[in-house]
Order: structure tokens, then C-alpha cells, then sequence
């Protein structure tokens, strides 16, 4: 820069903006679905104030939620070149060495008995084996938070989200699709792909393989069914939140995973059976999904958590209804921030399709 085109006050000359614009490389374009803005400039907001906070004398940060990636909750759909920045932010937001210890809270014995109750009736399911060109089909009522992330919740009305997530067993950018109807006025109806864009070190382009992150009925099946394994290895890849502990992150991410993956009858009882081992879950004897219906719920939270989730099971067939979470800022009761009713699941042979039943292969419309 020209020390010649700057005032005296050092402050840069309208001259020097325009050289430095036209020095740097033209910011690439992409077209970002309308309300989405919003999140990421939440989250963006959230990182200023937690730094802010930090650096204030004697501030006290608030505890964050986790912002592991909610398959069971409406879906953030972005181009590749915004989940670059994203992926940023939540790593920044959820890691870190400000983990609280393991929970040492001690499991009820009604939650520990109810879950294994839930894991002999799913090996009493009939699960058609799912084709790796087929696609897995859920479809919910969900209702969420549509206040901002540092006010107060504001539930939205509820609306029907279907997903179809691809079984592919190779690495694939397109990890799905999604519908929401009745959400958003804009986009109703509308097939809206499932992006991930952000390079794990792996892949160039950010193709995600099955695994964790993204688990296919193969991947799925290939797990160890006894339950100590399984829950050594959940525990190993599990993400574990600020203000988090490993057995709460454990927890979720089971939730997660059964909500809305389809698996052989004997990796779904490994599952409860490995939920039923963490310390601190506990019954919850009457909870109510998006759709109304009352079923038993199984839930845990760490004194320092700032969400809660409570998976709700029928209570004669105990299949798994549904969801609701909480949020909880410091010195204030938890808050209702969303619930999700599973209103039919199945698989179909390309995205688009609706199942005739639960578990049906043929697809129709």
C-alpha cells in the first residue's frame, strides 16, 4: 500500500479499500435457501460471545448445547462452500478440554429393566435386510425451536419431515434427501439434498464413507451385538460437547442412531442393552411425542448439561415413538425445545418414494 494514499490519522483512504478489493480473489458465489442465514449466523453470534465471554474479568461462560449433528431433527441443508465455515464453528463450539468428568449419577433400576425390556421386543422384529442401492425412509412430525440460540425458546408449529438417507457403501457428498411439508411456505414439497462438503483428511471432496457419521444398514450390521464391545466403541468415536460428559455424549449418540437408521434385529437389542449400562439414565413414566401419544421415556442429563433428550417407547409394544429436548441455561428450569413422533419407516428403491408399509421394499408414488 501507498503510505501516500492514507491520512494522517492512519486510517485507510477510500483509494486503499478499492486496491485492496480488487487485490483480493473474487469470494466465491452460492445461493443459501432462505432461512438458513439465520442458523449459521446464530452459531457465528455464539462463538463472539463465548470468546467475549472468556475474556471479560471474572465472566462466567454459559453452558452450550452440543451441536453434533441431530439426524432425527430437521436437517441444516447448505452448500459445500458455507460448511467449510460451519464445520469450523462447531468444531470450535463443541471441542475442547472444558468437558466436565464422567457422570458418577447412578442409573434407576426401572430405566435399566424398561431398556432391556425394549431390547428383547426388537429382537422380536421382522427387519427386511436392506439393499446398498436402496434407500432408508422416515418419515416424522416434528416440532422445533425457531427463537434464536441465545433467546428464549419459541416453538414453531409442527410439520412433516421425511427423509430418505442412501445406503450407498461408497463415499457419496449427497448422504440424502429431505422434505419438510407445512414448515416453510417457500420450499413446501420441495426434494432438498443432504450435502456434506467439509474434507476429513480422507477424501479430497469431502465424501463421507459409512461410519459413525453416517451409518448404513451394512455398516450397521457389522457391529459387535454384545453390548460392553459396542458401547467401548461408541464411547471411543462419540463427540463429546462443551460442558458434556463422555457418558451423556454416549447416550445421544444412540439416540440418534436408532432414531433414524434401520439395523438388524440383534445390533438394535445391542444397542438398548449398551444404553442400559450408562450411568445416570433414568424412566421417565409418561412422555408425549410431536403426534400425542404417551409412552415411556428414557432420558439422562449431567448437572452441568445444557440440553436433555428423552427417546419415548410405547408403552404395550415398546417400539420407539419419538423424541423431545430440552435446553437449560444456568439458573433457569429446562425448557421444551422441540419433539419429533416417527410416524412410519421403511426402504425404497430411490429417494422420492413412500413405502406402502413399514419395512416394505416396493414403493409407491
Amino acid at each position: 500500500m501507498n503510505a501516500a494514499q492514507s491520512s494522517s490519522s492512519g486510517r485507510p483512504q477510500p483509494n486503499d479499500v478499492e486496491e485492496l478489493a480488487r487485490l483480493l480473489p473474487q469470494p466465491m458465489e452460492f445461493d443459501l435457501p432462505a432461512g438458513r442465514h439465520l442458523h449459521y449466523k446464530d452459531i457465528l453470534m455464539q462463538q463472539i460471545d463465548h470468546d467475549r465471554d472468556a475474556t471479560a474479568p471474572h465472566a462466567t461462560a454459559p453452558p452450550a448445547p452440543s451441536l453434533r449433528r441431530r439426524l432425527l431433527r430437521p436437517v441444516v441443508l447448505v452448500p459445500a462452500a458455507s460448511l467449510a465455515l460451519a464445520g469450523t464453528l462447531v468444531l470450535t463450539l463443541t471441542g475442547g478440554a472444558g468437558n466436565t468428568p464422567a457422570s458418577s449419577l447412578e442409573s434407576t433400576p426401572r430405566a435399566v429393566t424398561a431398556l432391556h425390556r425394549i431390547a428383547d421386543a426388537s429382537l422380536k422384529t421382522d427387519v427386511t435386510p436392506v439393499k446398498d442401492s436402496q434407500y432408508v425412509y422416515i418419515r416424522s412430525l416434528v416440532q422445533e425451536n425457531t427463537g434464536t440460540f441465545t433467546g428464549p425458546v419459541k416453538l414453531g408449529k409442527s410439520h412433516k419431515s421425511e427423509r430418505w438417507m442412501s445406503q450407498d457403501p461408497i463415499p457419496v457428498t449427497v448422504v440424502g434427501w429431505t422434505r419438510d411439508t407445512g414448515k416453510d411456505a417457500q420450499m413446501a414439497g420441495e426434494d432438498l439434498p443432504i450435502e456434506v462438503g467439509v474434507p476429513d483428511g480422507s477424501d479430497s471432496s469431502g465424501a463421507e464413507a459409512p461410519g459413525f457419521d453416517r451409518p448404513t444398514y451394512r455398516w450397521l450390521a457389522s457391529l459387535p451385538t454384545d453390548p460392553g464391545e459396542l458401547l467401548k466403541l461408541l464411547a471411543a468415536h462419540s463427540q463429546v460437547g462443551e460442558h458434556e460428559s463422555k457418558d451423556q455424549a454416549v447416550f445421544e449418540m444412540i439416540g440418534d442412531i436408532l432414531s433414524t437408521n434401520l439395523m438388524p434385529a440383534q445390533n438394535a437389542a445391542a444397542f438398548y442393552r449398551a444404553m442400559a449400562e450408562i450411568p445416570g439414565v433414568r424412566e421417565v413414566p409418561d412422555a408425549v411425542d410431536t403426534a400425542g401419544r404417551h409412552g415411556i421415556g428414557i432420558t439422562r442429563e449431567d448437572d452441568s448439561s445444557a440440553s436433555r433428550d428423552v427417546w419415548i417407547f410405547d408403552k404395550h409394544s415398546l417400539t420407539l415413538l419419538g423424541a423431545r429436548w430440552y435446553l437449560k441455561k444456568p439458573g433457569e428450569a429446562s425448557a421444551l425445545a422441540g419433539s419429533a413422533a416417527i410416524l412410519q419407516s421403511g426402504v425404497v428403491d430411490q429417494h422420492g418414494m413412500v413405502p406402502e408399509k413399514d419395512g416394505d421394499n416396493s414403493a409407491a408414488g
